[in-house]
């Protein structure tokens, strides 16, 4: 069946400028009646399950490098690694490049991102086999269908994203993948005010105010791009704001119901409801400290938060966001391996296998789809051509040996395609340069003169054709000795 779908996926792109309707329809028969009908044995291990948020590459990168050292294709003490993944039915994960921010630091804020970033692209290296990076609903299905945990990956923490440089330094992290991004993480930012209205220097200053105008035009921008907009974390005046603003559904990552347990993590009955309006989805979390008054939580505290969402705004829009690696768990969930105890709660409690499916997995997939349709960009397309590619000079990930690079990349073409001199654009850390263009090697390249201040860092080529066809390439490279 795996094969014979994707031998369909292939015809849709290569027949139609805009896939997505039949990519939907593809998505509906996934699950479809029929399909349900073939189930047989633990709905858990049957159901296609997706977790919005783990913290996971933190854990992976040195303390003091930011390097990526632990493998998770390997048996570790994390909540999550590929072993406990498989063993726990978890098919795909919102892995977060978290970071509070640096304030007064915008240079460390984005490589502290990017670190995190590049562990995910070193984790994929190590564990080709097992794990993939999927960007959009397509690569999800077709990497869980064969076999592979499917790595969706997020920013949890909007602080490199800054007035001089958000814009174009969110389309370098469309180009990586990143599908959704969290404004905050509970402090305060150039996009908006965190849950804990305060900002992250030393003092704390008290911020007041929602989304600010940056905030609204990177969430104008994430539509756009087909990109989520996490709504954990923000103070509940962004919030709002972001509701005002958005042309897609958003997301609550990894959250909570505040009737339940007051706190402000978690959401208020009139923030649900206005999420129903939206059509949007809310991960609970498995953090104790947002669930329960008690000392301890259990799977039962869960899905008490899962149940009071289903019954004030129904089943449509709640979903699993653990914050495995990010935060203690419950008693009773120590790693990834015990998921399917959420699952044999919700069926003690008597909930259907269709409705769990929806809470596994289901909803967050429609999400992904419904955010894709209201792009203006097609994610299945991704600008590629077959006359015109580009090709850094260095891989993903690579050590460059000085602060001041020469960064290059080879421009091919075919088919007697011109390209467009002054379409050549160089973008690092979101900062636009314009490009020299070596017709002889073919090579476009911009020489770095400030000193590039901090570790990682992010270039991106871009070149047109005269024809107007369009390509980018985007890598992430560190220094050494910066």
């Amino acid at each position: 069946m795996a094969f014979s779908v994707f031998w369909m996926i292939v015809s849709l792109l290569l027949s139609s400028p805009n896939p997505i309707p039949e990519i939907e329809k593809l998505v509906n028969t996934f699950y479809s009646p029929e399909r349900k009908d073939q189930i047989t044995g633990d709905i858990h291990f049957d159901s296609t399950v997706i977790d919005g948020h783990a913290d996971t590459m933190m854990h992976i990168i040195n303390e003091d490098s930011w390097l990526p050292e632990v493998n998770i294709g390997e048996d570790t003490s994390l909540n999550i690694d590929i072993p406990k993944l498989q063993e726990g039915g978890l098919d795909a994960i919102f892995f977060a490049a978290y970071t509070s921010g640096y304030h007064g630091n915008n240079p460390r804020s984005i490589s502290r991102t990017l670190a995190m970033i590049n562990a995910l692209y070193w984790t994929e290296k190590n564990n080709a086999d097992q794990l993939q990076i999927t960007s959009n609903t397509l690569d999800i299905i077709e990497s869980i269908r064969r076999g592979e945990i499917a790595a969706v990956p997020t920013i949890e923490g909007g602080y490199s994203l800054e007035e001089h440089n958000a814009i174009e330094l969110l389309h370098q992290y469309h180009d990586l993948g990143i599908k959704a991004v969290g404004f905050n993480w509970n402090y305060s930012n150039a996009l908006g005010e965190g849950a804990n209205r305060v900002y992250g220097d030393p003092e704390k200053t008290p911020s007041q105010g929602g989304l600010t105008e940056l905030g609204a035009a990177v969430a104008k921008e994430m539509n756009k791009l087909g990109m989520v907009i996490d709504v954990s974390h923000m103070a509940e005046s962004t919030f709002w704001d972001v509701m005002e603003v958005t042309g897609a559904p958003i997301m609550a990552t990894h959250s909570g119901v505040n009737a339940l347990h007051d706190h402000q993590r978690n959401l208020t009955d009139e923030q649900l409801k206005a999420i129903k309006e939206n059509n949007g989805v809310v991960g609970i979390v498995f953090y104790p400290a947002f669930l329960t008054d008690e000392p301890e939580a259990y799977a039962e505290d869960v899905v008490d938060h899962i149940e009071y969402v289903v019954n004030l705004i129904g089943i449509d829009h709640v979903a699993l966001g653990s914050d495995f690696d990010g935060s203690d768990m419950p008693a009773d969930i120590q790693d990834v391996t015990d998921l399917p105890k959420i699952t044999d709660e919700l069926l003690n409690r008597g909930y259907s296998n269709e409705d769990i499916e929806k809470i596994l997995g289901k909803n967050t997939l429609r999400l992904l789809m419904d955010v894709e349709k209201a792009a203006e960009l097609v994610p299945y397309n991704n600008g590629n051509t077959t006359d015109l590619a580009i090709d850094a000079a260095f891989e993903m990930g690579e050590m460059l040996d000085s602060t001041t690079p020469l960064l290059t990349a080879e421009i091919k073409t075919a088919n007697d395609v011109k390209i467009e001199e002054s379409s050549l654009h160089v973008v690092v850390d979101g900062i636009e340069y314009e490009a020299q263009f070596d017709s002889d090697q073919s090579t476009m390249s911009v020489q770095v003169q400030e000193p590039l201040r901090e570790k990682f860092h992010v270039v991106t080529f871009e070149a047109a054709a005269e024809n107007g066809e369009s390509v980018r390439d985007t890598r992430i490279f560190y220094i050494e000795d910066w």
